[in-house]
């Protein structure tokens, strides 16, 4: 499975951006679709996943309310609405991957495939 993240850009604060996450190949089997980002000079930080197998989905504090993941399986696509958008948004999103759901959600180590990255920037 490879994956292709898309949506990114430059938003003012306050607005709202879609953010897209197209597999390649078998995923009818993945469970765990999380969201990432990495902002210049920190490390990268979980933002949410989606655990298909029970529509449950887990956010990251400073996004809950703001942020959603979702899917549409019949395209192999999940997908990070952010609204109310803020500075502290901007960074570079990755989406990821894993079959099986684990407690380890949050961690980057927690998954194996990964998009090569969408830069989002909030002006203020």
């Amino acid at each position: 499975v490879q994956l292709q993240a898309s949506g990114g850009g430059l938003v003012q604060a306050g607005g709202s951006l879609r953010l897209s996450c197209a597999a390649s190949g078998r995923t009818s089997n993945t469970d765990a679709m999380a969201w990432f980002r990495q902002a210049p000079g920190k490390e990268r930080e979980f933002v949410g996943a989606l655990r298909w197998s029970l529509r449950r989905t887990y956010y990251v504090d400073s996004v809950k309310g703001r942020f959603t993941i979702s899917r549409d399986n019949a395209k192999d696509t999940w997908y990070l609405q952010m609204n109310s958008l803020k500075p502290e948004d901007t960074a570079v999103y990755y989406c990821a991957a894993r079959i099986n759901w684990n407690l380890d959600y949050a961690s980057v180590r927690h998954y194996a495939i990964w998009g090569q990255g969408t830069l989002v920037t909030v002006s203020s």
